[in-house]
Formats: structure tokens, C-alpha cells, sequence
């Protein structure tokens, strides 16, 4: 077996949620007790982080991620789905899973692959967590799927829970109120075990507060305790001020300073439980957070004239962030090639985009996508004008030869545009 021929039979033998949708969803934790038992339970041989979310987990995973590697821990990190590349969903100190590893254990597992019958994200977080095991890492940040109550990372017993956030998102699955789904998401608080949460509401705040006070765990409201503050944006760079002191983010969307905020509480209380973090390592770990984990697709700038942004945004709470740092960009013509998945609040996006730019649609190879042409139609409701494309490619290429030097081009709306548009670049 080749290393595509596994991938191809992990794409076709296991139902994909990023590539499908909801048909592929398997809530519970009965699939994961079965693989993880037939594997000797790896999970339980490395210790952990836990990190649920609405929008945050993945920036937030990536960044605790690179100050652990800075101060000398072997550190796997686990997130999901991958732009490009399967292995960026499994790596070891920045390193993706080697492709040899994925062909073994997918050969030597099969037939338990078939007596379980997985979702393709259970078996993907077994392997995860064996190779995790047998290469013997210190610590493992492990960002949940969807959810957290159920979904089937909540297996393991971390040395820190964080919630980044709730937002409006999978609603069919996780309920249709910001209470309901933050019910969900603190499925993931242990017993005993400290909780950051990132940022609270009304509706939220007080489901954080009791699961906690029911299980004995520290609470902790990063945005409450850990303020931050912009300073700069420049040279590919976000200063921020926290506790008095300059710090720098490899990051610079305007939207990580939550993220920053919910960083800085989590390593403080790593350190109360004695992990040795210091001070340089956080600084070169958040500055240098895509070239130590290779993190991808975060308000990434892949060039400079015109000036091409990559964005994961894909829900009405990140596209108010992107739409908030396109406003520093208010000399600039704006030109924004999106395409969506069709089980996104679409209307609700599209009521936040700014009508001075000007539109590109367009559709990944997917089976969730939502055609080009339909979204050229509903955007059009909402005075957004633009031209529709049947592939990413032929949107890329029209938007880069239309566009002058001065131009901002953002490729936006969901990762699989955004890993598509990374595959060309």
C-alpha cells in the first residue's frame, strides 16, 4: 500500500464530516473506546491539553503548541481538518506525521477499521494519539472536532481544559442558542482540572461557571484576567501590549488578541502547575507561531503587491473579525475571491461584507460546496458585486490579472478555499 492508496481509502472507506457534512458525523465516544482499547490506550501515556471553540481552537492549539517546542518539550498537536496536506493534522515538534507511519498503521489496523467502522476523524485521532505514544512526546495539544461533550477527543483527562469561545456554528448538531452550545462545549471541563475559558456573554457565562463549581475546577475568564491591547500592525507582525510589556504575534489579525488573551492565561496556569515556560520562550513561541508549527491560513500574507491575504474566516463570528480588519485597509481597493459550504448561516455572512469590493465567487471540489453561481445569487441581495467561477483556480487567476499593486486580494470562506487557493500559490 502506498502512502495515497491509504489516504484513498481513508477518504472512501470513512465517512469525512470536512467533505461531507453531517452524514459523516458520529457523536459519542463508543467508536473511540473500542479503537483506543484495541490499541492499548494510547491516550493515556502522554499528557495533555484540551482545547473546544467556536472560532480560536486552531490559532489557539498552534500558538501553546510553539512555546512548549520553544521551551524544550516534545510537543504533538493534533487539529483538524488540514488546507493542503493530511499530515498537518498530526505533528510532532512542527513536523507532520511521516506519510511511511500513516501506510503501517492503516495496513496493520484494517480489519479493525472495518469491525468498528470509524468516522474518518476517530481513526485519524487513533492514529494521532498511538503515533503520539510510541514517539514518546511530553505534552500533546489536542483540539476537538466539533463540539466537545461528544465529540471523541473528550477521551482524554488533560492537564488543562480551554474553551476559546461560543459562537453560532453547527447548530444543527450542537443546538440552535449560544447557552445550548456552550453546554456542549463544556463537556470537555474535568474533574478537578483547570479551565480557561477565552471570553464570555450573558448566555454563556453562567453554564462556564456552574459545570465548573459541579466539578471543582478552577475557572478561569481569560478576557476578564489577561487583557491585551494593539499597539501595531507591521513588517508581518501584531504588537500588543499585555502586563505592561511589548510582545509580538506571528498572527496579525486583529481577532488574535482574544486568542493572544486566552494564550497568556492558559501558560499562567501551566506554570502554577509547575510547567517550566519561561518568559522567552512565550515571546519567540507567539512571535514565530507559523514557522515553529506550521500553521497556515490565518489572515496569512502570501504576497505583497498586491497585497494577497488567505483567511480561514467561515461563520458569522470570524467574518466579523475579517470584516474588522478590513477596515485598516480603507485606502486600499478591496477584491475578495469566497466560495462557502452550504450548511453555513450564508445570509448572515453575506450581510457583514463590505459592498465597496469587489466579488469573485467560486466553489471548492467539494461535496459541501455551495455553487459559485448560487452564491453570486444570494450576494447579490445584499449589493455585493462580482463575477462567479466554476473552480478556485479560474477565480485566482482572474483576481490577481484584474487587480493593480495597490489592490488587497482576500481569499476567504471556508478552509477549503483556502487550502485549494494554498495548493496554487
Amino acid at each position: 500500500m502506498t502512502y495515497q492508496q491509504a489516504l484513498d481509502y481513508l477518504y472512501e472507506r470513512l465517512p469525512v464530516f470536512h467533505i461531507s457534512g453531517g452524514d459523516a458525523y458520529k457523536p459519542g465516544l463508543d467508536n473511540t473506546i473500542r479503537l483506543l482499547n484495541a490499541l492499548g490506550n494510547p491516550e493515556k501515556k502522554f499528557r495533555s491539553i484540551h482545547i473546544a471553540g467556536t472560532n480560536g481552537k486552531g490559532s489557539v492549539s498552534h500558538f501553546l503548541a510553539a512555546v512548549f517546542q520553544k521551551a524544550g518539550f516534545r510537543t504533538g498537536l493534533y487539529t483538524s481538518p488540514h488546507l493542503v496536506e493530511f499530515g498537518e493534522r498530526i505533528r510532532i515538534n512542527g513536523s507532520m506525521i511521516e506519510q511511511f507511519y500513516v501506510v503501517e498503521f492503516v495496513s496493520t489496523h484494517k480489519q479493525l477499521i472495518e469491525d468498528v467502522q470509524p468516522s474518518f476523524f476517530e481513526l485519524t485521532m487513533a492514529m494521532a494519539f498511538t503515533y503520539f505514544a510510541q514517539q514518546e512526546i511530553e505534552m500533546a495539544i489536542i483540539e476537538t472536532g466539533l463540539g466537545g461533550r461528544l465529540d471523541s477527543t473528550n477521551i482524554i483527562l488533560p492537564e488543562l481544559s480551554v474553551i476559546t469561545n461560543i459562537g453560532l456554528d453547527h447548530t444543527e448538531f450542537l443546538g440552535d442558542t449560544l447557552q445550548k452550545i456552550a453546554v456542549e462545549k463544556a463537556g470537555i471541563i474535568k474533574q478537578g482540572v483547570p479551565v480557561v475559558v477565552g471570553e464570555v456573554v450573558n448566555e454563556t457565562g453562567e453554564v462556564f461557571h456552574s459545570r465548573a463549581r459541579e466539578l471543582s475546577s478552577k475557572l478561569i475568564i481569560a478576557s476578564e484576567s489577561y487583557p491585551v491591547h494593539l499597539k501595531a500592525i507591521e513588517k508581518g507582525k501584531l504588537s500588543f501590549i499585555y502586563d505592561n510589556k511589548v510582545l509580538h504575534s506571528g498572527l496579525t489579525g486583529i481577532y488574535q488578541l482574544k486568542n493572544l488573551s486566552t494564550v497568556l492565561a492558559s501558560i499562567d496556569q501551566l506554570r502554577l502547575q509547575g510547567y517550566k515556560l519561561s518568559e522567552n520562550a512565550v515571546a519567540e513561541g507567539l512571535s514565530e507561531v507559523s514557522r515553529i508549527t506550521g500553521l497556515r491560513g490565518r489572515w496569512e500574507e502570501l504576497k505583497e503587491a498586491p497585497l494577497l491575504i488567505a483567511d480561514t474566516g467561515h461563520n458569522v463570528q470570524g467574518f466579523t473579525a475579517i470584516v474588522q480588519q478590513l477596515e485598516l485597509y480603507a485606502d486600499r481597493p478591496i477584491r475578495i475571491l469566497i466560495g462557502m459550504v452550504n450548511d453555513k448561516d450564508i445570509a448572515g455572512v453575506l450581510a457583514l461584507l463590505p459592498t465597496r469590493a469587489r466579488y469573485y465567487f467560486t466553489n471548492a471540489q467539494v461535496k459541501r460546496a455551495l455553487p459559485a453561481n448560487e452564491l453570486q445569487g444570494l450576494a447579490s441581495a445584499y449589493g455585493l458585486k462580482g463575477e462567479s467561477f466554476n473552480t478556485v483556480a479560474e477565480a485566482l487567476t482572474t483576481v490577481q490579472a484584474e487587480a493593480s499593486v495597490d489592490d488587497l486580494i482576500l481569499i476567504t470562506g471556508s478552509n477549503f478555499i483556502v487550502g485549494e487557493a494554498l495548493s496554487l500559490i
